[in-house]
């Protein structure tokens, strides 16, 4: 069973990489880089900015951070080490069949993925303090579209990135689980009071912007 999903897996991963062109290389590319989220996260600090509730800012970014880092650690610091699952860039049996970009290949291990975490992590925990459809959809497909870069890059199976997604959804909801638990001084308002809704067409437009700025920039 297992050799049959690990084969299943890489079939997946042959198909989706392979669907590549010179643009498609130099976008996914920059998707995939450190600071495509950037002008999301500028947007966002921008709005709570303007609230001049410190207290309030504070706490969002501490629990975003905490997220990151239980993902992170949980992704790259015990469950790669502990499976030790080749990244398809670094199996003999794919690594010249795999399309690269920019000779880029990763790390040794590949399962799971941390950007699949980190970002899912990031997307599930703001749409449960906005509590907005459009954020849900906007977050969740932006996070979906950076996990499929890594896949396009050939450097994480379809099974890495979905085992990303459980370990930082899951982290998601444990640091929003344990935010509702501690004293309500420290807790953020609801979303109708911390974002109001033209608050949350933004930050839901500006994820739309940031694709095409990188689409655009991509073209370049």
């Amino acid at each position: 069973m297992l050799e049959y999903l690990q084969q299943l897996d890489a079939d997946l991963l042959c198909t989706l990489n392979g669907l590549n062109c010179p643009y498609a290389d130099q976008l996914m590319w920059l998707i995939s880089g450190k600071f495509s989220s950037a002008l999301i996260i500028v947007a966002m600090l921008a709005l709570l900015a303007r609230k001049r509730n410190w207290r309030n800012i504070l706490t969002l970014v501490v629990m975003i951070a905490l997220v990151v880092l239980l993902a992170d650690r949980i992704s790259s610091g015990i469950i790669k080490p502990l499976v030790e699952r080749l990244r398809p860039t670094h199996n003999p049996e794919l690594q010249n069949i795999v399309h690269v970009v920019n000779d880029y290949r990763g790390g040794k291990f590949g399962f799971v993925s941390s950007h699949a975490a980190n970002l899912f992590g990031i997307a599930t925990l703001i749409s449960l303090v906005m509590r907005n459809r459009g954020t849900w959809a906007a977050m969740m497909g932006w996070a979906a579209i950076v996990s499929y870069s890594r896949i396009y890059l050939g450097v994480h199976y379809p099974g890495d990135i979905l085992g990303g997604i459980i370990v930082g959804m899951s982290m998601a909801f444990l640091v929003f689980w344990l935010w509702k638990k501690t004293p309500s001084k420290w807790h953020i308002p609801a979303a109708n009071e911390l974002f109001c809704q033209n608050d949350a067409k933004i930050i839901n437009y500006t994820t739309v912007f940031n694709l095409l700025i990188i689409a655009l920039i991509a073209i370049f």
